[in-house]
């Protein structure tokens, strides 16, 4: 009965500490509205290398960091137009729209009503249902908030300890739809060379966040496990990935969906399974491909990287 108290206590700890430094971001987001809204800033608030804050936040808040500053602008013009005289045009701008027929269009779908129908019924609630109980808050800090979702008992999770793994890789910098060019041009190399077998992994590495990085700078790594032989060439490079401890979530079906399975581990699994991340990022292994699979059949291992216990 003490062990599993104490494996209690250590899940509770550990989904308070990831509360609390996600609220420090929160907190900073609501006093920073209006100016730009850095991801390594944020992410170094929250504790977090960049490449794994993005999948914290949505996996705990329900909502990525770009819609949660768009909803949170939003309120706060919803907020304008009940309790001041702005004409629309500024409280527009101030959310930052560049045309009021954006505005429009963004503020109905929030709330169901143009902005001058939103002003007249001055009663209307002025904030968008959201699990995580984050609203736009005039001159008051966010206190807390709640987990979006509880952690997903469907889940199949396993942590496994990995040696290193030394892999040979080409960048891809573009959006991530399009990676497949990458991977047709470094595995044709790599076949050329002999250097396809059996034993192959086909490993890939996201470095950026698409809803924040702007799509052409976002960067991938393709990436093959080869032996100590192997030199680097050109644009192909060699990198080892670390061993160590790490999570593994198994994700089913298209690669467009893969950020979803990102969120439910790092963002509901993770702040309550006593384990902390490491500062290295996370990787994919493909276990067929899309060459002679259908989408809803892809099978890819997410591996998330854990502070040793």
């Amino acid at each position: 009965m003490r062990i599993c108290k104490m494996h209690v206590s250590a899940k509770q700890t550990t989904l308070r500490f990831y509360k609390e430094r996600l609220l420090r971001v929160l907190v900073h987001i609501q006093e920073h509205l209006d100016e730009p809204l850095a991801l390594e800033e944020l992410a170094r608030l929250a504790c977090l290398a960049p490449y794994h804050f993005h999948h914290v936040f949505t996996g705990m808040l329900g909502e990525s960091l770009a819609s949660h500053v768009r909803r949170l602008r939003l309120e706060r013009a919803a907020t304008r137009l009940k309790f001041t005289e702005m004409p629309v045009v500024e409280i527009a701008f101030e959310a930052a729209y560049e045309t009021h027929e954006a505005f429009s269009r963004a503020f109905r779908k929030a709330f169901g009503l143009s902005p001058a129908q939103f002003r007249k019924r001055n009663r209307t609630s002025a904030r968008i249902q959201i699990p995580s109980g984050i609203h736009y808050q005039h001159r008051k800090r966010p206190g807390s908030f709640r987990a979006a979702q509880p952690e997903d008992k469907s889940m199949n999770v396993t942590i496994k300890h990995l040696k290193p793994m030394r892999v040979a890789f080409m960048r891809h910098v573009g959006p991530y739809n399009e990676v497949g060019k990458t991977w047709e041009c470094f595995t044709m190399y790599l076949g050329k060379e002999g250097l396809l077998g059996s034993g192959s992994q086909f490993i890939g590495i996201s470095h950026d966040d698409p809803a924040v990085t702007p799509p052409d700078k976002t960067r991938y790594d393709a990436c093959v496990t080869v032996d100590g032989m192997f030199r680097a060439a050109g644009e192909i490079g060699v990198q080892v990935i670390p061993g160590g401890d790490y999570a593994m979530l198994t994700h089913f079906g298209p690669y467009e969906k893969l950020s979803e399975s990102y969120a439910k581990l790092l963002g509901q699994w993770l702040p309550r399974s006593g384990r902390r991340l490491r500062a290295t990022p996370c990787f994919e292994i493909y276990l067929n491909t899309p060459e002679n699979t259908a989408p809803e059949d892809l099978l890819t291992d997410i591996h998330a990287p854990l502070e040793a216990k």
